[in-house]
Parts: C-alpha cells; sequence; structure tokens
C-alpha cells in the first residue's frame, strides 16, 4: 500500500517558516473565510448545503473535482513517491485518462438525470432509489459514514502537517486551526462554500504547478541531462515499472481506475452541474486541468531524485520533504508560499467534501433508510458537519500509523462498497436488489477484516496485493453473481422513471 500511504501524510514536514509565506498564508486564509461568508448567505435550503443547489457550471465542477482529486497528495506525497519509486509512481495517476471518460460518461450523467426525476442529494440515496431498497441505502450510508471519518482523519493529520510546517504552531494546534477554519466556511456554506473556494485554488494549485515544473527544467538542467544523470545511478528509475514490481504496478492501475468510480468526496459533486449535458466536455478539460496540475508531481520528483544524485541537494531523510526542499532552495519565495497555500488549500477542499458527505450520511441517508427524516434537515447538517469534524479532529491526533491505517480502510471501503451498485447498476438493468445489497456487505466485511489482520501484523499478501484490490474484486463478482441469480426475483424489478434514465 505504499502509494496510499503516501498519500496519508503522516510524517513531520522540515519548518518553511519565512515573512513571505507566512504573509501570502494569512492571506490565502482570509480570503477563504470572506468566500465562506459570501456562500453561508447564499444557503437557505437543504439542496443548497447538500448540492449547492444544482447549480454550478462546468468550469466550477472540473476546478472542484481537481481539487478534491488531487488534494495535497500532488504537492507533497506525489513527488516524494516519484523520488523513491521512479515511475513507477505514475500508476497512481495514469488512471486518469481512462478514469474522466468513464465517470463522465458511464456513471455522472445517469446520476445527475436520477437527481433530475427522483431529487435525490447523496450517493446511498441514488443507491436506494435505483434498486428501491432501504437496506441497500442504509448499508451504503453506514459505509460511507465510517469511511468518511477515518479518510477524513488522516487529510486533518495532513493538514496539521502543513500548516505547521507554515506557521510553526505544533502539530496539535495545526489540527486544529486547520479543521476550524474549514470548519467555519462549511458549516455556514455547506458544499456551495466548498465549491467557491476549490474554483480559486485550482486555478492556484495548476498555474503553481507550471511554473515550478519550468524551474525544475532549470534547475536539473533539462530532462534530457536530468535523465543521463539519474540513468547512470538507477538504471531502473525511468524503467517501464520503476522500483515497482509488474503485479504492484498493475494492482494500483486497477485499484485507482476502477476505485475512483466510487469516492464520494469527488462522484458527490456531479450531482451539483445544472445542465447534464455539458459533461460530454467534461473529460477534456478535467484531463488538461489535472495534467497540468500533475507537472509538478513528476517534474520535482525527477528534478530532486537528478539533483541528490549530482550532489547539489543533501539526500532526504524523508521523501515528503522533496517538495519543500526544492522549493525553499531553487524557486522564488513567493513561489513556494504559492504552492504551500496551495497544499492547504488542496487538503481543506478534501476536507470539506467528507464533511458535506458525512453530515449526509448521518442526517439524510440513515434517517430516510429507517424511515424517519428529520424536520430540520439544514439545521442537523451543520451540527453533524461540526460533530463529524470534531472526531476527525480527534482521531488525527492518534499515531501516524493508526491514522494511515484508517486512510486505507476508508479509500478501499469507498471502492468496494459503492462502485458496484452505482458504476454496474446504473448501466445494467439486470442488476438486482440482492446483488447491491451482497456486493456493499461483501466489501465491508473483506475490507474491515483484511485491513484489520494486517494492521495487527497477523496475516498480510503477498507484495503486489492490496487489500483494496481485493476486496473491490470480490465486491464487483458478488454483485454480478447474486444478480444472475436473482434475476427473476422482484428484486431485478425497476421503477419506471428510473428505466427511463437507465436507457438514456
Amino acid at each position: 500500500m505504499i502509494p496510499l500511504l503516501a498519500a496519508l501524510q503522516t510524517a513531520p514536514l522540515p519548518t518553511v517558516s519565512r515573512p513571505a509565506l507566512l504573509a501570502v498564508g494569512v492571506g490565502y486564509f482570509l480570503i477563504v473565510a470572506a468566500i465562506g461568508a459570501y456562500a453561508t448567505s447564499r444557503t437557505r435550503t437543504t439542496r443548497d448545503f447538500f448540492v449547492a443547489g444544482r447549480g454550478i457550471g462546468l468550469w466550477a465542477l472540473v476546478l472542484s473535482v481537481l481539487s478534491a482529486t488531487l488534494s495535497g497528495f500532488v504537492f507533497i506525497g506525489g513527488p516524494g513517491l516519484v523520488y523513491t519509486l521512479g515511475m513507477g509512481a505514475m500508476f497512481i495517476v495514469l488512471p486518469i485518462a481512462i478514469t474522466n471518460p468513464m465517470v463522465a460518461w458511464v456513471l455522472a450523467r445517469r446520476l445527475r438525470l436520477l437527481a433530475e426525476v427522483r431529487g435525490i442529494l447523496t450517493l446511498p440515496e441514488a443507491i436506494g432509489v435505483r434498486f428501491r431498497s432501504p437496506l441497500a441505502q442504509g448499508l451504503a450510508a453506514v459505509s460511507v459514514l465510517i469511511a468518511v471519518v477515518g479518510y477524513m482523519a488522516t487529510n486533518v493529520l495532513a493538514l496539521g502537517l502543513v500548516i505547521d510546517a507554515i506557521f510553526g504552531v505544533g502539530l496539535g494546534w495545526g489540527i486544529w486551526i486547520g479543521t476550524g477554519i474549514t470548519l467555519a466556511y462549511a458549516t455556514g456554506g455547506g458544499i456551495l462554500a466548498g465549491i467557491w473556494t476549490d474554483m480559486f485554488q485550482g486555478v492556484l494549485m495548476a498555474l503553481a504547478s507550471v511554473l515550478v515544473f519550468v524551474f525544475t527544467l532549470q534547475a536539473g538542467g533539462g530532462m534530457e541531462a536530468m535523465s543521463r544523470l539519474i540513468l547512470a545511478a538507477d538504471p531502473t528509475f525511468f524503467s517501464a515499472w520503476g522500483a515497482l514490481t509488474p503485479l504492484a504496478a498493475l494492482s494500483f492501475f486497477f485499484v485507482f481506475a476502477v476505485g475512483a468510480l466510487g469516492q464520494p468526496h469527488v462522484v458527490h459533486k456531479f450531482l451539483m452541474i445544472r445542465d447534464p449535458e455539458q459533461l460530454r466536455w467534461y473529460p477534456l478539460l478535467a484531463t488538461v486541468a489535472i495534467v497540468l496540475t500533475l507537472l509538478l508531481y513528476f517534474g520535482v520528483g525527477v528534478a530532486v531524485k537528478a539533483l541528490v544524485v549530482g550532489g547539489e541537494l543533501a539526500p532526504l531523510g524523508n521523501a515528503d520533504e522533496a517538495t519543500p526542499a526544492f522549493l525553499l532552495q531553487f524557486t522564488p519565495v513567493i513561489l513556494a508560499a504559492l504552492v504551500f497555500s496551495g497544499v492547504a488549500a488542496a487538503i481543506m477542499s478534501t476536507v470539506n467534501s467528507f464533511m458535506n458527505v458525512g453530515a449526509a450520511a448521518l442526517v439524510h441517508d440513515l434517517p430516510q433508510a429507517l424511515g424517519r427524516l428529520p424536520s430540520q434537515e439544514l439545521r442537523w447538517g451543520r451540527i453533524a458537519t461540526v460533530g463529524i469534524s470534531v472526531l476527525a479532529g480527534l482521531t488525527a491526533q492518534l499515531s501516524g500509523t493508526l491514522v494511515a491505517f484508517l486512510g486505507i480502510f476508508g479509500w478501499g471501503l469507498f471502492a468496494s462498497t459503492l462502485v458496484p451498485a452505482l458504476a454496474l447498476g446504473l448501466n445494467w438493468r439486470g442488476a438486482t436488489r440482492e446483488g447491491a445489497v451482497a456486493s456493499i456487505a461483501t466489501g465491508l466485511v473483506i475490507t474491515l477484516v483484511f485491513e484489520v489482520t494486517a494492521y495487527m501484523g497477523w496475516y498480510s499478501f503477498p507484495t503486489g496485493v492490496t487489500v483494496s484490490g481485493l476486496s473491490l474484486v470480490a465486491s464487483l463478482l458478488v454483485f454480478l453473481g447474486v444478480s444472475v441469480l436473482t434475476r427473476n426475483g422482484p428484486g431485478a424489478q425497476v421503477d419506471p422513471d428510473v428505466a427511463v434514465v437507465l436507457e438514456a
């Protein structure tokens, strides 16, 4: 699980506090606060709070998904991973080439149309409507809620580490300052505040990434010079698999390609687009935006490797120091300030999305599955956002190993419990209620059992085999098998309006 561990930042970052960094950081947080205050004034209904009133445009969607997808990983964990694994690290981001079209054309359009005909607000609700099953909706909501707390804790920890590196306030204060700032605009403005913040910081991420890439070429003497230097010292760096085995590389490609279809903090945003017909342009625009942002991911990793091999940079004690070390020594301080602000902003974006998704599961999906929707759903949604955030903040203060485990568990749980019922269920008329329930339960049990046994040291799979990959494959097979076996039962029936969506 090396890539996932790298994405779940747990190691301290070097202190980067400088007057320019502090000024830009403070300025950025003030802008975020202003956006949050304005969004709060525009958030009046439950639909505003959870799905931005279904009124966002294509560019807002692209930038919001960009921010939620890449988070702080592209800036911190990713370059360190390239530095360590070489081209093997690219198997984490290569799936983007197929994930964007799959999400837009296979999943997002039907999901948005389903929202049009049934007014759904969440992914578990979409599952419940598709299969006419409160049980499926409830199980999906439980899975989302469990996964959100653990996965959100890893992002809160990463945010605390970045804030500590910039302001030098200590990890504990960094966790709660970051959580507090995000909570301030998320509680009032809901997902609408997150969308507008994402637009601002998505542009910042792409611009900073391109500029940093230019400096990596300058510092390393160009890609050709860096390649020759690295290959002389490490011939495997630019090989097809890098430092990974072929099985590990392909496993990560599969998990990140298919598993991305079930990440609620990303997929949930497709419920918000104003015009579903605009989704035809989403793959092109999203891929261009993400490729621009990934220039930093690739460029810094290669440049730091070349600089270390050439003796111009001291060997890294911690791979996550790659970006801070390069920025502070080889780029203008104002650019370093923008990148570090972008790191904090990207993580805050993901945290905000998790707050919203978790609150929806708690106050909308679970009560709906039980037939008891609260009378003041917007108010309870805000209260739930605070409660989930506090729980995640407390969890983030646990040991790094445990927090990393919770994040890995959360990512795998999202994939194995949501992908079959959503991605297959919205495209296959033969999917049944029994298949959906069985696949969600399978993903939940396998992920829990094998991640816990691996964490406790009782059992581990061979190198290259991941629990996330196993649970996703098992869940898909169970979904298909049970659906085929029950295809003639009452669970195979589809409501007429939902059938129209499936055939669209």
